[in-house]
């Protein structure tokens, strides 16, 4: 790709990184549980020309995500472009000890620092976020002043958007589209669908796309319904290019499969676990994963946190489950925000990671399983679901040539590598 813009000398500073103004529509789009794996198989296949077409003429790598690896930390780690220890977003949920209730993370006042959007918003540029989930898009939008022709919505909400809300109004009728149900394909396809159009449209200078991992929850690479979703998904990256987009490809985190033979979910019930070794109600298990939307995870993930009410240590935690076969990692808070780059006022006691074949939950009596009836489990946020693909349908100028070559890439970089890096 060659520049079809000249360089503009303005800069943006967010959070520390200075920013060149875009040298053309830039989009990232976030896939939701796009595992490697699926790329790899449909590469091979011939399934994804267009995403096939930016490896060979762009630049292609496999990221390291945010931990734990879950949608809101690396969603927020990307449009701030700062891991979760600047941003504060490590999870779902987090436990307030002050009043030993577990506190919703999804608020933009639990955001730290400034969004890469609105910053570029604030310094006369047009911005678009469009999420499947709205229970990001406060997030995205922290800041963001809607006044300059700037987008934000989610396609969960498509049929509530107003101009004062979202910058836009009627979005169904505008694409032509009926409302997407949340467990479907379709409420990530729309938000690729509202990208294209408001690319040819209004031409923004910035757009982030964040999809729904419902596909990846319910299919393994090898599935036709996962297959479906990804020639759909490559067609339409293929037309944001052809606009002639900086089009950049990641994901907030990978996928696995976390169940038996039988198809009945490995999961380690850690609550139950530590209830029978030092008495109810001693420890508390937050499982960050949980949101409004578990029926494909039951708020099963490969990453839980505890915290002691009483004399018990994160120690005797650690020594207590070490033995636990499935437990990859057991951490103490100190250890774990050094090794994941986390708060620490938002982190547990204990820190416990699966390995890729379990996941951990708290009481079994707690979680509600109905909705994986007949389905396999996979889920996530554990280590094994951190690396993520990183893929710009550009080559990069020397200088990020050489970044590439001299440190890990983070996901949360992407926004960088696609305005600075991309020639």
């Amino acid at each position: 790709m060659t520049a079809s813009a000249p360089t503009d000398s303005r800069r943006v500073n967010v959070n520390g990184t200075d920013y060149r103004w875009p040298l053309r529509p830039t989009v990232v789009v976030c896939i939701d549980g796009g595992d490697p794996a699926y790329l790899r198989e449909y590469l091979a296949s011939g399934d994804i020309p267009n995403i096939a077409r930016f490896v060979a003429e762009g630049h292609a790598l496999v990221a390291d995500g945010s931990m734990p690896s879950f949608t809101c930390p690396n969603n927020m780690s990307m449009i701030t472009g700062t891991p979760t220890s600047k941003h504060g977003i490590s999870g779902n949920f987090y436990l307030d000890t002050a009043t030993w209730e577990p506190v919703v993370m999804t608020g933009p006042e639990l955001l730290r620092g400034a969004t890469i959007l609105a910053k570029f918003a604030a310094a006369g540029a047009r911005v678009v976020s469009i999420t499947a989930k709205d229970k990001l898009r406060k997030q995205l939008s922290k800041g963001l002043d809607l006044a300059g022709g700037s987008v934000s919505f989610s396609s969960e909400h498509a049929d509530r958007c107003t101009l004062a809300e979202n910058g836009i109004e009627n979005v169904l009728p505008w694409l032509g589209m009926d409302k997407p149900g949340m467990y479907s394909m379709e409420l990530s396809l729309l938000v690729m669908e509202a990208g294209i159009k408001l690319l040819q449209e209004r031409r923004p200078d910035l757009l982030f796309l964040s999809l729904t991992d419902w596909v990846q929850h319910k299919w393994a690479p090898d599935e036709d319904g996962a297959r479906t979703f990804y020639r759909l998904l490559d067609n339409a990256i293929g037309r944001l290019a052809a606009l002639g987009a900086t089009v950049a490809l990641t994901a907030d985190h990978g996928m696995n499969d976390k169940s038996n033979a039988d198809g009945e979910p490995k999961v380690i019930w850690l609550q139950d676990i530590l209830d029978a070794k030092f008495g109810a109600g001693t420890t508390t298990v937050i499982c960050p994963i949980t949101d409004a939307f578990v029926a494909h995870h039951g708020a099963l993930g490969g990453f839980v946190r505890v915290w002691t009410r009483s004399a018990v240590t994160p120690q005797q935690i650690i020594d207590a489950i070490a033995h636990v076969d499935g437990i990859e990692l057991a951490l103490d808070r100190e250890t774990t925000c050094r090794m994941f780059d986390m708060p620490p006022d938002r982190e547990g006691d204990v820190a416990v990671v699966a390995r890729a074949d379990m996941c951990i939950g708290a009481s079994a009596k707690n979680h509600d399983l109905t909705g994986l009836k007949g389905h396999r489990l996979r889920t996530h946020g554990g280590t094994s679901e951190a690396k993520v693909p990183f893929i710009l349908n550009g080559p990069l100028n020397a200088a990020y040539r050489a970044k590439t070559a001299s440190e890990t890439v983070k996901s949360y970089q992407i926004f960088e590598y696609a305005i600075n890096g991309v020639v």
